[in-house]
């Protein structure tokens, strides 16, 4: 929006300082421009509490670990973007309240505004945009299957007639649908609650692959101790996606805030130490070691912070 061209622009822009403190402004572009303020960090301003969004079991992303506190990679960076805020607001004993969300309802606890941010194992999908908005990306990887080694199992042509879990809400449950449906594999789909259901599904015999973003079925798998030996990830990539943290539309301040931390991380090194830490690392609670190494795909966006949705 456009300030009047008289003179006292710049003073506009002085008289504005403590709204950009209070109400979370940015700085001036220019002399002839007024601030732009943030609704999110304005009502986070005002409740002196930031709200953010965790989830049960994306492990090692965002999970709760014996003293059901949230933990996790994207966890950790949810808390830096956290110490911005502080230092944007000048509050810093803002409180931190976490809210448990599911990949079925964490969209929607964003827009109704009961959560603030959410940083989990979100997919940028070009259509969810239409609800939200994403952040840079904080990780890329490929979907595909986990299944019993003596299964047999080994690609999805492997699969017609048998029945395979997923998680409800994902994209993961999408393109496991039109794969039955374009290939006629006439697969019988449990949509299960969260992760660790769908993966308890190929446990108990339910089910003969769990459909799945590659790092969480390594996740799971790692779970799993001495038995983890007896489950294999298998399959081409349905698809190559990207994580993001998910903010509410129409507050490119606060997304501006988010990015500019993310890309910071990305570019010093801290997120490749980040990663080294749940990823190739014993983490809580049970010392589980993922053994997943850096991809070329990451390196590629630690050089290059982007916010590119995922193409399917």
């Amino acid at each position: 929006m456009r300030a009047s061209t008289r003179p006292s622009a710049r003073a506009t822009c002085a008289a504005g300082a403590l709204a950009l403190l209070l109400a979370a402004q940015t700085v001036c572009a220019s002399t002839a421009e007024q601030p732009q303020i943030s609704p999110t960090l304005r009502k986070i301003a005002e409740n002196n509490s930031i709200v953010l969004g965790v989830r049960e079991s994306s492990v090692p992303f965002s999970y709760l670990d014996s003293k059901q506190q949230p933990i996790g990679y994207s966890q950790s960076i949810a808390l830096k973007i956290v110490d911005e805020v502080r230092r944007r607001l000048q509050k810093p004993h803002l409180a931190v309240s976490t809210v448990v969300v599911t990949s079925t309802n964490r969209l929607s606890y964003v827009v109704n505004h009961q959560i603030d941010l959410e940083c989990g194992s979100t997919a940028h999908i070009r259509d969810r945009e239409q609800l939200v908005a994403f952040t840079n990306s904080i990780f890329d990887y490929g979907i595909r299957m986990v299944v019993k080694r003596k299964s047999g199992i080994r690609n999805y042509s492997d699969l017609a007639g048998k029945t395979v879990s997923t998680t409800a809400g994902t994209s993961d449950e999408q393109l496991i649908r039109e794969l039955s449906m374009n290939q006629k594999l006439d697969l019988r789909i449990i949509a299960a609650r969260d992760h660790a259901e769908a993966f308890e599904a190929v446990k108990t015999g339910r089910a003969v692959a769990f459909v799945m973003d590659d790092p969480l079925l390594y996740g799971k798998i790692a779970q799993e101790g001495a038995a983890q030996r007896d489950y294999v990830v298998t399959g081409d990539p349905l698809a190559h996606e990207a994580y993001a943290c998910v903010m509410r539309k129409g507050d490119p301040v606060f997304k501006k805030l988010a990015d500019d931390v993310i890309a910071g991380m990305q570019r010093s090194g801290e997120a490749e130490t980040l990663y080294d830490t749940w990823f190739m690392q014993p983490i809580p609670p049970d010392n589980i070691n993922l053994r997943f190494p850096l991809s070329p795909e990451m390196r590629a966006l630690f050089a290059n912070p982007n916010e590119r949705p995922s193409e399917n």
